[in-house]
């Protein structure tokens, strides 16, 4: 009896050892392109213009079943447009990539860094539902790099990572003055953008 008795001991000691050893592990996680976006809603009076770029990252980091650090790319090329008609579609496109705003040619990615995520338990209603961490990061557009703080809900569940996000970006923090006097009449694009940020990836095979 007691050798069954220590013998449970010892597997009991095995398996927790092993538990977190796989829990203190680094890994991993790639985004699936196809399905991971960048939403956004520019406004002017009375009205706004909304659409999304894709996002990609190949090195998300995750230790202890927690985020830890990583990189999201976002490619100039990929923004669209929903509201407007499929034929005044292009124009618009073409202007957004233009030295006016994104110039594309010089600049064709954004990138957000993160470099801090604490837990999150506030109620903001300007935030995403279910929001847990408070995440903080550099954004890079235009050349220029500012830090960001926006509330997230992050899910990791083994092989999978999900993550949302709602907040507000002052484009003119980076540079993009177009339009930005309110005197003008007919030609005024409020500084603040909304962001809706909805990213799923997969923990990357070894």
């Amino acid at each position: 009896m007691k050798i069954v008795f220590i013998s449970a001991i010892v597997a009991s000691f095995l398996w927790s050892s092993f538990n977190q050893e796989v829990l203190n592990k680094k890994q991993q996680y790639v985004l699936n392109e196809e399905t991971s976006v960048v939403e956004w809603k520019g406004f002017m009076p009375g009205t706004f213009n909304e659409g999304s770029f894709s996002v990609k990252s190949e090195g998300l980091e995750a230790e202890g079943g927690k985020i830890k650090g990583g990189t999201f790319i976002i490619p100039i090329a990929s923004i669209k447009n929903f509201n407007l008609p499929d034929a005044v579609k292009p124009q618009l496109l073409d202007h957004l990539k233009s030295p006016d705003f994104f110039n594309m040619a010089l600049h064709p990615e954004a990138t957000f860094t993160i470099t801090k995520l604490t837990p999150y338990n506030k109620k903001d209603t300007a935030a995403v539902a279910g929001a847990n961490y408070l995440v903080t990061g550099d954004f890079t557009m235009l050349g220029k790099t500012n830090p960001i703080t926006f509330p997230a809900k992050i899910q990791l569940d083994g092989q999978k990572l999900v993550t949302e996000a709602k907040f507000k970006l002052d484009r003119t923090r980076w540079g993009m003055n177009y339009a930005t006097d309110p005197k003008a009449e007919g030609h005024y694009i409020l500084p603040e953008v909304a962001i809706h940020l909805k990213v799923a990836g997969a923990m990357q095979a070894e």
